[in-house]
């Protein structure tokens, strides 16, 4: 529903107008604008009733943001004799944000293949860990590759993320576990950054498991007194561009005490805390997240009512991962318990050698059918609330004026069907649309 004041603003952003854009997407059946008021993030009753414009177009402009959404006839009117680069005729189909996947693990080397049909006969997360499996598998392959290797491996997997329809990726280093390979990791990302056209926060994962042949608290000091000075020597110097800090407090991994000062010290630089929690065991991990303000909590599985109740009140994002739960068979996150509670749900892939998903579409699906969230409120959380996640929700995850003109169009008249149809995204989604830029562009059409 459009509010009169929304109105205004767009008859103020008119006297703002040049005669030259670079995209106009216009007669659009619908445009799923998500919100229209700067909301940072949705929660409840926010989540179920999305902004959608019947027959509506969007205006940007030639830095790639958005200048005008609306109605198509409002929108003509306002831009009579406007000049476009190029002109996308959506009629009979839709326009959404671009989606934003808030947890992934795209750099790495080494298949691990092998350990699906080992989870499929029995064999539980911790004992493919304890097997070599795992983390450790990828850590040797990683620590051996090239930077070429990594670079290419790293922008497929992105541009197979793009063309499910993901704008915005957070990236996670956390394969090598020490100084060098870290850096690679991390050094990798921001290449991605600057060569691809799909938006990119990263995040420092040091501390994604114990290296063999160290203690928890060996490893602990090497990140706070080896990697995190180097890390911000780096970042000071504006060698390399790093976003968020991430810790995977679990058992047998990183306990309450030693995630505690790590994610302090990120914090102490300037980093988004982001940190995987409360995944296989209830280790109280989100209410140490609230405690420090962190951004975002991921996975929270096993998180306790407590729990929720510490991160609605602190505003920390819940990113919860469908695809993890359906791949290892873990209880599904209780997305209804946190909605009911008012925590701002956040959706993501968690694109990784053991949970091959690069489509937030499936996600957004599984998520529907196996966290008994609607599709508005899923979509949403692939939205504005992964943006929020990010610390990117004033830029992306919605269709706003001045925000980036990150877009999909899909060949549907219901935007709904990017859910609906279970794995029918690659047919579905025409273009692909980043800061009004065509990146990805889907002429097959389908007949019966």
């Amino acid at each position: 529903m459009i509010t009169g004041e929304f109105w205004n603003k767009c008859n103020s952003w008119s006297s703002r107008m040049s005669s030259s854009y670079k995209l106009l997407v216009k007669n659009a059946k619908q445009v799923v604008l998500v919100c229209n008021n700067a909301e940072k993030y949705l929660t409840k009753s926010g989540m179920q009733n999305l902004c959608v414009i019947e027959n509506g177009s969007v205006v940007i402009d030639r830095n790639g943001l958005i200048r005008a959404v609306g109605p198509s006839d409002a929108i003509s009117g306002q831009y009579p004799d406007a000049s476009f680069d190029q002109v996308i005729d959506a009629t009979g189909m839709c326009v959404l944000p671009g989606l934003v996947d808030a947890h992934t693990h795209p750099v790495w080397a080494g298949d691990r293949v092998h350990e699906f049909a080992m989870k499929l006969a029995g064999a539980t997360y911790m004992e493919v860990h304890q097997a070599g499996g795992g983390i450790h598998f990828t850590v040797e392959h990683t620590r051996a590759a090239a930077v070429s290797q990594l670079m290419s491996s790293l922008s497929s997997r992105l541009a197979r993320m793009l063309r499910a329809g993901s704008t915005l990726v957070e990236c996670k280093s956390g394969y090598g576990l020490e100084l060098e390979t870290e850096l690679k990791m991390l050094e990798v990302i921001d290449k991605a950054r600057e060569l691809l056209p799909i938006n990119i926060s990263s995040t420092y994962c040091g501390a994604h498991a114990v290296p063999k042949g160290k203690t928890v608290a060996e490893a602990t000091a090497d990140i706070l007194q080896v990697q995190l000075p180097k890390l911000r020597e780096k970042i000071t110097a504006g060698t390399l561009c790093v976003d968020n800090i991430d810790v995977f407090c679990e058992h047998g991994v990183f306990d309450i005490s030693s995630t505690r000062q790590i994610l302090q010290s990120g914090k102490d630089m300037g980093l988004h805390i982001n940190f995987h929690g409360d995944e296989l065991h209830p280790m109280n991990s989100a209410q140490l997240g609230a405690e420090l303000g962190a951004l975002a909590i991921s996975h929270l599985e096993e998180v306790t009512d407590e729990g929720i109740t510490a991160m609605a009140k602190s505003k920390t994002a819940a990113v919860l991962l469908p695809t993890t739960a359906y791949i290892l068979r873990l209880p599904q996150p209780r997305a209804r318990d946190m909605l009911e509670a008012g925590v701002i749900v956040a959706l993501g892939s968690d694109f990784n050698p053991n949970a091959y998903c690069c489509s937030m579409p499936i996600v957004m699906h599984l998520a529907c059918v196996n966290m008994k969230m609607s599709m508005s409120e899923a979509l949403a959380a692939a939205t504005i609330n992964a943006a929020y996640a990010l610390g990117r929700s004033h830029t992306h995850g919605s269709l706003e004026v001045d925000k980036h003109g990150d877009l999909l169009v899909i060949n549907a008249t219901r935007w709904e069907h990017l859910i609906y149809q279970l794995g029918g995204h690659q047919e579905l989604i025409r273009y692909v649309i980043i800061k009004g830029n065509i990146v990805h562009q889907n002429d097959t059409v389908l007949s019966l």
